[in-house]
Parts: structure tokens; sequence; C-alpha cells
């Protein structure tokens, strides 16, 4: 895996802008901003290299669907901070076989070693549009030709065709309003658009809009719709613990919204699905040792909250550094992980973010930040595979028919 320098094109900021990425640069404290999509640079990798983290984030899909079980036997709601029957609605779910679309593994890669998994992002993950528009539109600008490890938005687009039984009455889209920055509202647009193409029927408003009509017994839109089905981009821990949250524990609906994503993935979301992936598989070349609650007989540890994202409140133990992050997610348990360093390249600390789409590999997102800990200020990098050429569509579609 290397990184290389390259000019910028010319309003490439315009350009991912009206390619939906209306978030390219990072607000700071200081009044100033930081580059959020970063075309400085970009990484290249090998058609072997992806084949090999295909095969890895596929296998650890799997165990993560094995660990998701384990965890409904061996986690109170009490133990993960959840609002009492949070995980009985989640084994139903879990147990019918509710469907899932994506979600997205965060992997330490440095190009030789195997991919080593430091979470998984079941719930709620963002950077769909940065990975299945903007770096591809780079790809045919800049390296046209040349392959990208990103099928995302085939899949996505075959996902909800397969599916689309299921949303008879269509689907709801809902994002927070108070994400201020359009991140959430384009990547909910963006799952939208994908639906559509897949010719579903879509509704799309603030989930802060969503309403519950007590005498029949069901959600509602801003428009007084029936919800009957709906995608949303908000964090079941959350959603449980708002007050209509308590309808769907109780449960009082007459006819249960179809959540996408459905209610297990929250077993997916919370790092305490690392400890017990460990358990399952202690010594699997792409995990790393993690415990609940102390380090045990770890030397070099990275503290992390249950229900933490973006880096907050992280903690790195290891020699020669010691850094511990600010945040909003003080207070809850925490789960502490093996120290592994993360590739640094021109001064870089990179992430791979893996994403599944329907159970299957489907392409990367490289991240980049100054530090240890990729937080709010990391970057977006584009990449390419420079030993492949860029398939044509026929074999694009018989790909995904394999």
């Amino acid at each position: 895996m290397r990184r290389h320098s390259i000019q910028p094109r010319a309003g490439w900021r315009e350009t991912v802008v009206q390619q939906g990425l209306v978030f390219p640069t990072t607000p700071t404290a200081d009044g100033g901003e930081l580059p959020y999509w970063h075309e400085s640079a970009w990484y290249e990798l090998s058609m072997a290299q992806v084949e090999r983290l295909e095969a890895a984030t596929e296998e650890l899909y799997g165990m993560c669907l094995e660990a998701a079980a384990v965890m409904l036997r061996r986690y109170s709601d009490a133990d993960l901070g959840l609002p009492a029957g949070s995980l009985a609605l989640a084994g139903q779910s879990l147990q019918r076989g509710d469907p899932s679309v994506y979600a997205r593994f965060d992997l330490a890669y440095d190009g030789f070693g195997p991919a080593k998994m430091l979470e998984i992002n079941g719930d709620t993950p963002t950077g769909l549009v940065e990975t299945a528009v903007a770096q591809w539109a780079w790809l045919e600008d800049v390296l046209p030709g040349n392959d990208q490890w990103n099928s995302v938005h085939d899949r996505l687009v075959a996902w909800w065709r397969e599916h689309a039984d299921r949303f008879p009455a269509g689907i709801h889209f809902l994002h927070s309003a108070a994400d201020e920055s359009g991140e959430e509202e384009m990547t909910t647009t963006y799952l939208r658009d994908t639906a559509a193409m897949a010719g579903l029927t879509t509704y799309g408003h603030a989930i802060d809009q969503l309403g519950w009509d007590a005498r029949s017994r069901r959600f509602v839109d801003d428009y007084d719709l029936p919800v009957r089905a709906a995608f949303k981009l908000y964090p079941w821990e959350d959603m449980l613990a708002e007050p209509f949250g308590a309808h769907l524990v109780a449960p009082d609906e007459a006819e249960p919204v179809r959540w996408v994503e459905p209610a297990w993935k929250l077993l997916l979301s919370t790092k305490a699905i690392l400890p017990v992936l460990w358990e399952l598989f202690p010594g699997h070349p792409n995990l790393l040792p993690a415990y609940l609650g102390s380090p045990r007989e770890l030397d070099q540890w990275v503290a992390k909250p249950l229900w933490g994202r973006e880096g907050d409140n992280v903690h790195v133990h290891a020699r020669g550094t010691e850094l511990v992050q600010g945040g909003s997610y003080a207070g809850q348990p925490l789960v502490y992980q093996e120290y592994t360093p993360l590739p640094v390249l021109d001064g870089n600390h990179v992430v791979l973010g893996s994403w599944v789409i329907g159970g299957k590999s489907a392409g990367c997102l490289v991240r980049e930040s100054d530090g240890p800990v990729t937080d709010y200020h990391s970057r977006v990098v584009p990449h390419a595979i420079t030993d492949a050429r860029m398939p044509g569509v026929l074999q694009v579609q018989a790909w995904l028919r394999e």
C-alpha cells in the first residue's frame, strides 16, 4: 500500500459539493477549517491486497453474526446501559432474520500482514457519499482506466431490488436534524436515491418529525402518513432511550415498522462485541485481544466507551504514547483492546473503512489522521487499484449475479 502526492483537480471543492459531498471541509474551534475530502494524495492498492481484504472482511462479518447471538445470552440491558427490553427487541429481530443493508469495519492494514479489526459500525456508518460517489468520480477524472475497490453503489441498488417485496408501501428515510454539517442528511438522501433506482417508493424527512398516533398505535410522518418501513441514520441505543422508543420495546405498535437497519444491528454497534469476538475466536489473525472493564494482561491498550463514536473519550496507553480524548461518552463502561500501531505514510496515520453490503464485501474508504486516533479531524483520501483495469458493465453485472 502506497501513498502518492498529486495535484488536486481544478475546482475540486465545487465538484464534490455538486456530487453530494456538501461537507468537504471540517470546521475548527477557532473558526477555521480543515480539509475533509483530501485529494492532494491518493492510495495505491494491488488486486492481491484487495482480495485478501475482501476475504478478511467477509470472514469477520460472519464472525460478528455469531458473536451477536452470544451477546444476547452474555449481556443484560443494564450491562450495556440500555433501556429495559432493548436486548429482547434485538433478539426477536435477529431470530426473524431481519435483513441488513450495510456495515463498515475499521481496519488497520499496512499492505503486508493480516488486517486487524479495530471495530465495526454496524448500525449508522457514514462515508457512503465519499466512497460510492466522490472517489469513483475522482478515479474517472484522474486515473481513468484503473480500477477501484468499490462496488458499493451497484450492490446497494441490487440490495433494494432484492428486498423490494418487503416494502410494498414504500420506505421512509430518516436522518437527525441535529447534524448541521449535512453529512447525515446527504448520506440518507444518497441511500434513498439508490432505493429509488431500484424502483421503490421513498419518503424523506428528519426523524425528529416522526410522530406517534395513539389511536391507531402507529408511527406517522410529518404529513401524518403511516410509517410502514423506515431507514434511519439514528443510533438504536439513542432511539430506544427516546420517549417514543418506549413504544418499540413495550411493544405498542399495531403493525411494527420494518426498520433498516434492523434492531439486531444494535449488537454490531457496541464495542462490547470486541471481547466476545476474542473469546469466540482467540488468536484469530484479524482480531486483537479485547476485554470488558479492565485491560487484564495487556501492557499496551486502547480503551473505548461502549457506544463511543469518532474517537471521543478514547484512551491510548502505549510505549511512547499516552493520549486521552475528550468527548460526550465519559462515564460509559470501557472495552480495552490491545494497541496496534496504525500504518504511518508520509506522517499520516491510516485506517481502512471496509464496507459490507448485504453481507458481502463491497469496497473501502481510506481515512488518515495526524495522530493515532481517527477523530472528527480525519481526512478522506481516494484510492485506486493500479494493477487492474476498470471492468466493463457486463463484467460488473456478472459479478453481482455471482
